[in-house]
């Protein structure tokens, strides 16, 4: 299986980007997220999917390791193909993706164009075991009782889940939540990763 492909960025466009790699040009798909990330070089190096069926073979391409990561997640959950895929990661970051998964936001991952109520619930099923692989459950515990809350302790396990060590988080998590007691999940979170 081919990995990633490097070479001389020869069109770029919203959806797609070709690669000019030993006198080939090799047109792949590409999310929003990746289009930001390469606009304006000249050498690049994307990290790639072979997606085949009978009927199509298609080459996906992404800036990151972690954006093909989570691509390959979201193909997987049952009625997401590659295009939804795409689409999600053009509509919400990595980050954004990640942490509404986590956090069990349907809304944020329903706004996505095409995605129901059903797809989005679908989605942070699947995969909220997966993102948060390696993470430890026991976040409460480093909370005063002070801070103790519903939001807190999400907030804190989602940001453990995202690869952050948990006293640092923490502490990130209290400072905001001192200056911003009425902050809601969400906030708390972007607040956070700020400091972070």
């Amino acid at each position: 299986m081919y990995s990633y492909i490097k070479g001389e960025l020869v069109e770029l466009a919203p959806t797609t980007a070709t690669i000019e790699n030993n006198g080939i040009g090799y047109e792949l798909q590409i999310s929003l997220q990746t289009f930001t990330d390469i606009q304006g070089l000249h050498e690049v190096m994307l990290y790639i999917h072979h997606h085949l069926r009978e009927d199509v073979e298609m080459w996906y391409g992404f800036a990151t390791r972690e954006e093909r990561n989570i691509f390959r997640m979201l193909i997987e959950v049952n009625g997401i193909g590659p295009n939804t895929a795409r689409m999600m990661l053009s509509s919400l970051s990595c980050l954004e993706l990640k942490t509404a998964i986590i956090s069990g936001d349907v809304n944020r991952i329903k706004s996505v164009k095409g995605i129901g109520l059903k797809t989005a619930q679908r989605v942070i099923i699947d995969l909220k075991d997966k993102i948060a692989k390696g993470g430890e459950d026991n976040t409460a515990a480093l909370l005063t009782p002070e801070t103790k809350s519903s939001n807190m302790e999400e907030a804190l396990s989602a940001l453990v889940m995202l690869g952050f060590a948990k006293a640092a988080a923490d502490k990130a998590l209290k400072a905001v939540y001192k200056e911003h007691p009425d902050s809601s999940l969400e906030e708390l979170i972007k607040f956070s990763l700020k400091r972070l």
